[in-house]
């Protein structure tokens, strides 16, 4: 991929004062650009961006309905009705049901958990759902990382004697729910400082403002910060303000005392053994919780991660690892039929966006197919297949381009949609989808930016090798948990040159292992380039080059440090 490279110099001003930051804050002078870029200014701010505290999370109280939603919590386990956590089959709402059914559950027996059939049911509140609610005695159903936009089923619910407590944080339509209260940052009379919470973590804050009207302790729900970590990770929100906390407190406990189920999980991912980060919840636990619903059923996601016994978690996660490989298989089979069908779409150059639709696809991957394609082409995405007798898919976006109101545009298209702004399902009609191609083109097309349709590298800081040391690496893990609004660091430098041992690697030798040097150090710089093999011919004429890199522990030699090579290009 060609990477337009990005770098905006600081003004004289701003370089004094990042120097300046940098030294009160005791990093190198390169990282205090860093901190400005990301709002920080001051000590406090430094102090309070290094130290993340959890008595910084905001009152819960303070999010709309949060009143109602706990007082109508506490009549149910006074008068002992029955409770249902019901939430989506993704990571986000299984984790988001694991911790408040978790939580409840030791202060509470008559309650239950419910998770939707992807291809019986679909995405959100079904009457299926509401029926076995009903069915079973439930009189309460706390809703997670969905029902914002359930109007008619939660009327359903009501009709059958049933209160909703919605806790979501997807986009609301004008229409809300007639729920006993809803818990969602995105209402547009919102009042909560934090609009960016995940589902999970709207679920803890209920949990949270429930322990304070119960007297709880607040020290019991931080073992449940480990699920709030694996849902912000995998939901890809922003991970600063009080997500920032959240999942900085999350990857402690899941690198100290993760909950039984992660901790399996964790071993089928051979994990247990290193120091987990943000991109190993992505990359491996992740897509092992998502597995269990694209598969078969999510229910399976939620008892390995609320089970107590070892012995047993191993066994479920032995078997959702077993879904994900599954789940691999037909992730490449799809996107390879995929990029077939995409070469075939009439004037491909000129599009600003891609919509395919293949009745015979898998509904559980067609999401991963689309995020493939967005990462391909550099463009918006819809992936749609047939599902009881409607067409039903999923949209992916490019960075800093709204999908879901791209998909909104079409709403009078649709049956159903909902998502944010990377991401957004929708259902509809079969024949309306060749429609609905060419209104999300044109909407596309008149909204998009240029700079939306090509892939960049945002560098952060121009370093030599000489910076690159392990305290220079040790103070960028500070940064860190990393995601959305907080990016792993990208840095350059310029002028380097093969040491004479780099080497083509991989399977397919598709990557290449290099050892580089610099004009300004004596020091030699191991980094690996992953999939860009096709410069190795380049480098090998011993002329210079510049590289674009994130920087990593060397795993294979204690204290020292590599370079994870983003693109190389040839000095001009």
């Amino acid at each position: 991929m060609n990477y337009e490279w990005i770098y905006e110099a600081p003004l004289p001003d701003q370089a004094a004062l990042a120097t300046a930051l940098a030294a009160r804050a005791g990093i190198h002078p390169a990282l205090g650009k860093l901190l400005l870029d990301r709002g920080i200014t001051d000590e406090t701010d430094v102090r309070h961006f290094f130290r993340p505290q959890l008595t910084d999370l905001h009152d819960p109280f303070l999010m709309n309905d949060m009143a109602e939603a706990v007082a109508r919590l506490n009549t149910a386990l006074g008068n002992k009705e029955r409770i249902l956590v019901y939430g989506d089959y993704d990571v986000d709402g299984c984790t988001a049901v694991a911790l408040v059914y978790k939580f409840l559950s030791q202060y509470y027996s008559n309650i239950d958990f419910y998770i939707p059939d992807r291809y019986e049911e679909g995405y959100g509140i079904s009457q299926k759902g509401i029926d076995f609610a009903a069915d079973t005695g439930v009189k309460l159903i706390i809703v997670l990382d969905c029902g914002i936009k359930a109007v008619e089923e939660v009327d359903y619910a009501r009709s059958r004697g049933i209160d909703f407590i919605i806790c979501d944080h997807h986009v609301p339509d004008e229409t809300l729910p007639t729920a006993a209260a809803i818990l969602n940052p995105k209402r547009k009379d919102n009042r909560y400082p934090y609009t960016h919470l995940s589902g999970c973590g709207v679920g803890f804050k209920l949990m949270q403002a429930f322990a304070l009207s119960n007297g709880i302790e607040f020290n019991k729900l931080v073992p449940l910060l480990d699920l709030c970590a694996v849902s912000i990770a995998s939901d890809i929100v922003p991970i600063m303000g009080e997500n920032r906390i959240l999942a900085y407190h999350g990857l402690r406990c899941l690198n100290s005392n993760p909950g039984v189920g992660l901790q399996a999980i964790m071993e089928v991912c051979g994990l247990e053994e290193r120091e987990l980060t943000m991109n190993d919840i992505i990359f491996k636990i992740g897509p092992r919780i998502n597995a269990s619903g694209r598969i078969q059923n999510g229910r399976e996601a939620v008892e390995l991660l609320v089970e107590r016994d070892h012995a047993t978690a191993l066994e479920k996660a032995a078997r959702i690892n077993l879904y994900n490989e599954a789940r691999k298989d037909l992730d490449k089979t799809m996107t390879e039929e995929a990029i077939e069908q995409v070469k075939d779409l009439p004037q491909l150059d000129e599009r600003r966006s891609i919509v395919i639709y293949n009745e015979a696809w898998h509904k559980g991957v067609i999401g991963i197919v689309a995020s493939r394609l967005t990462e391909q082409y550099y463009r918006p995405a819809v992936v749609l297949t047939r599902s009881e007798g409607m067409a039903t898919g999923s949209a992916r976006s490019v960075s800093g381009f709204d999908v879901y109101k791209a998909v909104q545009s079409c709403s009078d298209l649709l049956e159903n949609f909902g998502g944010h702004t990377y991401a957004a399902g929708l259902t509809l009609r079969a024949e309306n989808v060749e429609e609905f191609s060419r209104r999300f083109e044109a909407y596309v097309t008149e909204h998009i930016l240029d700079e939306q349709t090509k892939p960049s590298l945002e560098i952060d800081a121009i370093l030599d090798f000489k910076d690159v040391s392990f305290k220079f690496y040790q103070e960028l893990k500070r940064f860190a948990p990393f995601g959305p609004g907080n990016l792993r660091p990208i840095f350059c430098t310029k002028r380097v040159y093969d040491y004479g041992t780099s080497k083509v690697v991989g399977r397919g030798q598709e990557h290449i292992k290099l050892e580089l040097v610099d004009n300004k150090s004596n020091r030699i710089m191991n980094g690996i380039a992953f999939g860009q093999s096709s410069q190795a011919r380049y480098i090998k004429t011993k002329r210079a080059f510049d590289i674009c890199y994130a920087i990593e522990e060397n795993t294979h030699k204690r204290g020292d440090v590599q370079l994870q090579i983003e693109d190389i290009r040839p000095c001009e």
